[in-house]
């Protein structure tokens, strides 16, 4: 059957379509972002990646990890990297690098909800974060270990050794949060309007709050705007989100700043100066600003909190010093896990 041809109206009806659509904006992929699979399949790690199937809430998960060896003269001594809300396991190469090249077998997991690791609705609670830690440490036959916490890393850092204090020779703390309890100054969010938040995060906003963590912004660090960029670009994000918001809320909801007086561990504080970062800072009235978020004084209080604690101050520092200054944060990584 021949078809009919298109009349004038129709041609011009469909030639405004056209420029219609072409004056539309284009998803982000359309733009170069290229959508990244919020379990990371196609983001390269410096190390290989292996799994550990767990089941939780009777969900079939599994946890990723980095398990790296000593590159010379192993001395026979693990230590467990735990990364930050923002961050994954990958963020930690130059310190996994020199760990490995001083004897030291190095393990870098990527907790449940972050980086390769599932992305599930789940309750989230640090002790279960750490139990699921000492399973990876058992399956990998590590029975002693060094831990050290960047930022929520710090407030699992903490939560571990005070579940397993048997396991842990050392524990050290870079400017981890939860050095205070937000709760009494920082307005309650739900999990919907944290959900939200995530969904409506823009790229312009992503970069300025990550700007906030350093004191000399490097283009080095826009691998990490991205990567939350190109999450958003996926189809999967929504469930990513989620476990974003709720892992919000386990920092909100499950404070260990009122705990750090029986940690027993040899540990130490590693604390940029000019860090101010405080969870759910945009909530917090400005005239209150000034009570939170105050690093130096924080480090202070916790290191006398710690009995067996001693405390570095980097002057100039932001929140993450194995970035602003990896020199003097391995200098004094390796003096302690030394002693």
């Amino acid at each position: 059957m021949k078809l009919k041809e298109t009349s004038v109206a129709g041609k011009i009806a469909i030639y405004g379509l056209f420029l219609l659509i072409l004056v539309q904006p284009f998803p982000a992929a359309a733009q170069g972002k290229t959508p990244l699979s919020i379990s990371m399949e196609n983001y390269h790690y410096p190390y290989d990646v292996a799994f550990l199937p767990l089941t939780i809430e009777g969900q079939d998960l599994r946890m990723a990890y980095m398990d790296v060896p000593a590159l010379w003269n192993p001395n026979g001594k693990a230590v467990l990297l735990l990364h930050g809300k923002n961050f994954f396991g990958a963020y930690w190469e130059e310190t996994i690098r020199f760990l490995s090249r001083n004897g030291f077998r190095v393990i870098v997991p990527d907790q449940i909800g972050f980086g390769k690791s599932s992305k599930p609705n789940i309750h989230y609670s640090f002790h279960l974060l750490a139990s699921n830690t000492k399973k990876l440490l058992d399956t990998l036959g590590i029975k002693e270990v060094s831990v050290v916490g960047h930022s929520m890393g710090g407030m699992l850092a903490t939560r571990f050794t005070l579940m397993y204090p048997q396991m842990v020779t050392h524990l050290i703390l870079e400017n981890p949060i939860g050095l205070e309890d937000y709760r009494p100054i920082v307005p309650y969010m739900t999990i919907e309007e944290a959900y939200q938040n995530e969904l409506n995060a823009t790229e312009e906003g992503i970069r300025n709050y990550h700007k906030t963590y350093y004191v000399q912004w490097k283009p080095a660090y826009e691998e990490y705007v991205q990567v939350s960029v190109r999450w958003k670009a996926s189809a999967e994000y929504p469930r990513l989100a989620m476990a974003s918001a709720l892992t919000s809320q386990m920092i909100y909801e499950q404070p260990v700043c009122y705990e750090f007086s029986y940690i027993k561990t040899k540990a130490l504080l590693i604390i940029g100066q000019a860090d101010r970062t405080v969870v759910g800072k945009a909530r917090v009235k400005k005239d209150l600003l000034s009570m939170v978020g105050q690093y130096p004084e924080l480090g202070r209080k916790t290191s006398k909190q710690i009995l067996n604690s001693s405390l570095v101050e980097l002057p100039g520092v932001g929140h993450i010093p194995h970035f602003e200054a990896a020199e003097r944060f391995h200098k004094e990584l390796l003096e302690h896990l030394n002693r």
